[in-house]
């Protein structure tokens, strides 16, 4: 099993290809906004000669779905995410030119499946299994790779910090809750992948984690 990640676009999304000796794998949070970024990503997947199985999202705040269209076009796949982050997708101009990104630009995903909670996601050998945890946003999900004892969280954890929640649909109390009752019940050792920054692993952020922490 391996994990390939690219930090994309001015707000630094972590994009992650996980893919295993089988060729299969799968995108999260298809994230590229530059022609290069898009280059990269797609010369990465064609030089491994990697068959893309799923097109997934951690959540739909509008930095980390830069990249699915073009990912859609590449390889006709559509997104995959939790449908209580779909409303997300209804002011996405509005967000973008908050940060003072380009509105002519249409970005929205197509949207395929929806993701739900202890669902499973199958590529080669590998099974990704689905944890809710809102708080960051209301459909912001976990993908847990128990066998290889990892997680991709998207912006529910951080090194030494947690999503913001004070955007729509945001809620501490529910993110503090969700990442106490689902992630800090994983292994020790379960390595963290997170939306922004480097790894961490579940025993580091319950000891030392400012916000959710325990110090045990």
């Amino acid at each position: 099993m391996k994990i390939k990640t690219f930090e994309f676009n001015p707000l630094g999304v972590n994009t992650y290809v996980l893919y295993d000796k089988t060729g299969e794998c799968i995108i999260i949070d298809a994230s590229c906004f530059f022609p290069d970024e898009r280059e990269l990503l797609l010369n990465f997947i064609l030089d491994n000669n990697l068959v893309v199985k799923h097109m997934v999202n951690t959540h739909l705040h509008f930095d980390h779905i830069f990249g699915a269209n073009f990912i859609t076009s590449q390889f006709g796949l559509k997104l995959q995410v939790h449908p209580d982050d779909v409303f997300l997708l209804e002011n996405l101009p509005q967000q973008l030119q908050m940060f003072g990104f380009n509105t002519n630009v249409d970005y929205t995903p197509e949207i395929g499946n929806y993701l739900k909670e202890n669902s499973i996601i199958d590529f080669g050998q590998q099974q990704l299994k689905i944890f809710h945890v809102p708080g960051h946003s209301p459909g912001s999900v976990v993908f847990y790779n128990e066998k290889e004892r990892y997680a991709v969280v998207g912006d529910v954890l951080f090194n030494g910090s947690i999503g913001r929640t004070d955007l729509p649909g945001g809620n501490f109390e529910q993110l503090s809750e969700g990442i106490q009752t689902k992630l800090f019940t994983l292994p020790d050792e379960t390595v963290i992948y997170s939306g922004h920054g480097p790894i961490t692993t579940v025993g580091h952020e319950k000891k030392y984690n400012p916000f959710v922490g325990t110090g045990n």
